[in-house]
């Protein structure tokens, strides 16, 4: 567990409230909530150090403590989002805010804190400077004392003051040497974040693209699915309306069969006429006689005739009516071979 420690003089000055988020150390692309809900976010100013602190605590653990550097830089990556770099704690902060008001409040202040923050370090580089100025010239009053054979207890005080001011210089520069070392360390961190953030923007537009690729290709396949069922359906009416007409065609060549024996029989009855005739031209002599019958068997004869001609009128009609039916059918089962045809060879390209 991290504790904070909250200097004397280190008082707040500025308040918020919002989600806390760090980047996935493993992925360097994935936000982690650090919080699970809203929780105060403060910005701290130390008097002594004239140094500035970004503070969040969740119950009794801390999940940010940040220091303001001006080489930071506070992004708001949405209306209600933002983000900045600690390369100290080596992670990448993530606030969100409830409303768009409240993120520019912060980044507003982030960017007062930051220009602050520079002033500081502006000038104690140069009481730094004037310190070094003022040690090396003690330091050279002073080797010109320690050449003196009589010191007085002023010169020996300066002298202490000298070795005094030697020291400060040695660790100012010590710090100056740090400093650009944690310089360089920032510039190298927020490079590596700016490029982690560049590849996470470039995998989300691959991923939207790769999406809409796959919503267009499952659209089409689905048209293309009806389509098929709607030719499988027009295939099964065809099979139903062949089916009718192969039993039409049935009918009609039992109906034709039947008119055949019944022409027959009436061509049976045909070749009894001559001999009917004959027979007349026998009795020829009794004619006068059976005038009545013979009169009855003449008005049988022209009936057979009669019916004669009608039964060949109609069986030409027929005849004329199944070769027009079976032209028809012709046509139609030429037409289905084609779509069947058509069918397979769309299969055969599916």
């Amino acid at each position: 567990m991290t504790f904070v420690v909250f200097r004397g003089l280190e008082q707040p000055i500025f308040t918020t409230r919002a989600h806390v988020f760090q980047i996935d150390p493993s992925t360097k692309k994935n936000w982690v909530p650090a919080s699970k809900q809203a929780v105060t976010v403060s910005y701290f100013y130390d008097v002594t150090r004239s140094s500035y602190r970004i503070i969040s605590v969740d119950g009794a653990k801390v999940i940010i403590n940040s220091t303001i550097t001006p080489n930071m830089t506070f992004t708001k990556t949405s209306q209600k989002f933002g983000q900045w770099a600690d390369s100290r704690a080596n992670t990448v902060f993530g606030l969100g805010f409830s409303s768009e008001q409240q993120l520019t409040k912060f980044a507003e202040k982030f960017q007062e804190v930051k220009e602050a923050a520079r002033l500081a370090r502006d000038k104690s580089q140069e009481k730094t400077e004037t310190s070094s100025n003022h040690s090396q010239a003690s330091s050279v009053n002073g080797t010109d004392d320690e050449k003196a054979s009589h010191a007085s207890p002023a010169d020996t005080h300066l002298k202490s003051e000298n070795d005094k001011l030697k020291i400060a210089l040695t660790q100012s520069a010590a710090n100056v040497k740090k400093w650009e070392i944690e310089l360089q360390t920032l510039r190298e961190s927020n490079a590596r974040l700016t490029t982690a953030l560049q590849e996470s923007v470039a995998s989300v537009e691959q991923w939207k693209k790769q999406f809409s690729i796959c919503r267009d290709e499952n659209d089409r396949l689905r048209s293309k699915i009806e389509q098929l069922e709607e030719q499988c359906s027009e295939i099964n009416r065809e099979k139903e309306k062949n089916t009718q007409l192969q039993s039409r065609i049935e009918e009609l060549e039992s109906e034709l069969r039947e008119k055949e024996t019944e022409l027959k029989d009436l061509r049976k009855q045909s070749e009894i006429i001559p001999q009917l005739m004959s027979e007349c031209e026998y009795v020829s002599e009794k004619l006068e006689a059976a005038e009545r019958d013979n009169q009855n068997l003449e008005d049988k004869v022209r009936s057979l005739k009669t019916d004669i001609e009608e039964s060949k009128y109609r069986q030409r009609h027929l005849k004329g009516e199944l070769k027009s039916f079976l032209e028809v059918l012709d046509g139609k089962i030429d037409d289905l071979h084609d779509f069947r045809r058509g069918l397979s060879k769309l299969g055969t390209d599916n």
